[in-house]
């Protein structure tokens, strides 16, 4: 038989024809040149992605007559004998149909001789994590302690499987998935060799079938290259790789995301009908829409898609569809993924994720947030225009002016919104301001960091709740506590066990907390300000942060940069 198949044929010869591994290809090569290299290697990592092939080349790169050089020179004697296996001193195992203990006995009782036709004898153990525990441990002794001539390289795709004595004798290399733009540019490269004609969209869904590997690639584009006539097409190549087509697969999309079930349903009865693996077309739909959403996100990063080439019914589509729509059907093929491996029927649980997608709505918002949009709007748009005529009275009748009318402005609305509302403990809070100090507010804000990190080491959910927070007045029983909005305030009082009696070790006395929203703080403080202004002596104006004070007091680190560059450079951030 003199047809050899392309992985056979192009398979690494150099370090510079492992593609995908420089991170290791490097490491080899510098340790050969240096001298430096180890008497024991473990390779793993997927299948196809250069394994046993770096380990020949290791092989002979450190037997070669022109060693030490970064690679072998493929002349020599030594090169060619380890090329084509006519020396006996570099042994090619495979551990899958070797891995007894006598077979491995037999390896330790043969490493003492002297190596016959090169320097180093070099034991390539493949698939190692196929020995039985007595093979491993019959090796053990020899792995740490091997004669200066003798290189162990053992490969392996689930290293998980090799006990820890046997990794920690030896240096450990992971072999990572081959990514696609590297495939596809290797793949060119043996096609333009070999005067394949064959289409760029062609190999890279090879490239995208293969996952990763270099050899799986190699093989299917041997099956396309079989399959077809004078030149390799895109259809030839889906028929061998049983994929769907990016065609096939905007239209599905598109009568999913138009609610026509019936087209959708019927585009996947006639791909089953054609024989497509449905786990491919789960897969492949998974990917296309994985490659509209991340068009969407960023288009300038169309060189990373993965499954789709951006094409006109591509750009439409990623104009069309949502980003939540696009999540929630990942979501749902990913489920089908996953029910599909224990089921003989897979068509089923496909047209039941279908429907399930059909019936997604297009937006997460629900039906009423316009109105509530157009209603806040309005709100703030009130709300503007009175600020605008407060402002406005504030310069043509003074502050006092101001002032004046100030104690006759109505109480505010807090605005309706979609969230579940929080009542505010006003008559609560109005009585800490009325025991408010100084004292206490400074006692709480200068041990508020500390509490913090210890807050978010005991429970990250109460960490999160209040890292928007700011204590704003503190009695000997109390803490007011600020919020951006009320449904923070309401998630506050559900970590209320847990808060308060971790505050109560740093304040070094028992503090509840009340939460306010910080609109609604606004207009107690001024209120409260008021009341002093107009009755001096009733409470206690002090014990309330203002805005000048939370910025200099509360940190002493804030004060000493203020001294050192001033106002105008510093920028203080929460």
């Amino acid at each position: 038989m003199s047809y050899q198949a392309l992985y056979r044929v192009w398979r690494p010869k150099n370090f510079e024809d492992v593609v995908g591994q420089t991170h290791i290809t490097r490491t080899l090569q510098n340790a050969i040149e240096q001298d430096k290299f180890s008497h024991a290697y473990l390779f793993s990592g997927p299948r196809g992605t250069g394994k046993t092939s770096a380990a020949k080349i290791f092989a002979k790169a450190v037997n070669c007559e022109r060693s030490p050089a970064k690679e072998p020179c493929n002349e020599c004697s030594a090169c060619l004998g380890i090329q084509d296996g006519s020396i006996s001193d570099v042994i090619e195992i495979d551990a899958a149909s070797n891995n007894g203990v006598e077979q491995i006995r037999e390896i330790r009782d043969k490493v003492k001789y002297a190596p016959s036709a090169v320097t180093y004898k070099v034991y390539i153990i493949d698939e190692v994590h196929m020995l039985s525990m007595g093979a491993f441990n019959a090796l053990l002794k020899t792995l740490e302690e091997p004669p200066q001539h003798v290189i162990f390289i053992l490969a392996t795709t689930e290293p998980h499987k090799i006990p820890l004595t046997i990794i920690s004798r030896c240096q450990r290399f992971d072999f990572k998935r081959i990514s696609q733009k590297a495939m596809v540019e290797r793949m060119q490269g043996i096609t333009a060799s070999e005067q394949i004609s064959i289409a760029e969209e062609a190999l890279e869904i090879v490239a995208l079938t293969a996952e990763g590997g270099m050899r799986d690639a190699l093989s299917l584009l041997d099956q396309a290259v079989s399959y077809s006539e004078e030149e390799v097409t895109i259809e030839d190549v889906l028929a061998v790789t049983g994929a769907v087509s990016q065609g096939r697969l905007a239209e599905v999309v598109q009568a999913l995301h138009d609610h026509e079930v019936k087209d959708a349903l019927e585009a996947v009865d006639d791909l089953i009908q054609q024989g497509k693996d449905p786990g491919r077309f789960v897969f492949d739909l998974i990917y296309y829409l994985r490659d509209i959403l991340l068009f969407q996100s960023a288009p300038d990063l169309a060189h990373n898609l993965e499954r789709a080439l951006p094409d006109d019914t591509f750009r439409k589509l990623s104009g069309e569809l949502s980003a939540y729509w696009i999540q929630k059907a990942i979501r749902e093929l990913n489920q089908c993924q996953q029910e599909m491996k224990w089921t003989t029927s897979p068509k089923v649980f496909i047209e039941i994720a279908l429907l399930n997608m059909v019936e997604v709505k297009p937006e997460a918002a629900p039906a009423s947030a316009p109105a509530q949009d157009s209603e806040s709007v309005r709100e703030l748009s009130k709300k503007l225009n009175e600020l605008e005529k407060e402002l406005s009275s504030l310069k043509q009748k003074g502050v006092q002016s101001q002032q004046e009318q100030t104690p006759q402005k109505p109480k505010r609305t807090p605005a309706k919104s979609g969230r579940r509302s929080y009542n505010v403990p006003y008559e609560r809070i109005r009585q800490v301001l009325n025991e408010a100090s100084k004292e206490e507010i400074k006692k709480v804000q200068n041990r508020w960091a500390d509490f913090m990190e210890a807050l978010k080491q005991s429970n990250a959910p109460a960490h999160a709740t209040l890292l928007n927070s700011k204590p704003r007045a503190a009695s000997p029983k109390a803490l007011v506590l600020a919020f951006r909005y009320d449904i923070h305030c309401s998630l506050a009082l559900e970590h209320q066990k847990t808060i308060e009696p971790l505050l109560t070790e740093f304040t070094g006395k028992p503090l509840a907390i009340i939460p306010i929203p910080e609109a609604n703080w606004q207009e107690v403080r001024e209120e409260f300000v008021q009341k002093q202004k107009a009755a001096p002596g009733e409470g206690n104006e002090e014990g309330v942060e203002t805005e000048g004070e939370s910025s200099q007091e509360e940190d002493p680190l804030v004060s000493e940069a203020r001294k050192l560059v001033g106002d105008d450079l510093i920028e203080i951030q929460d």
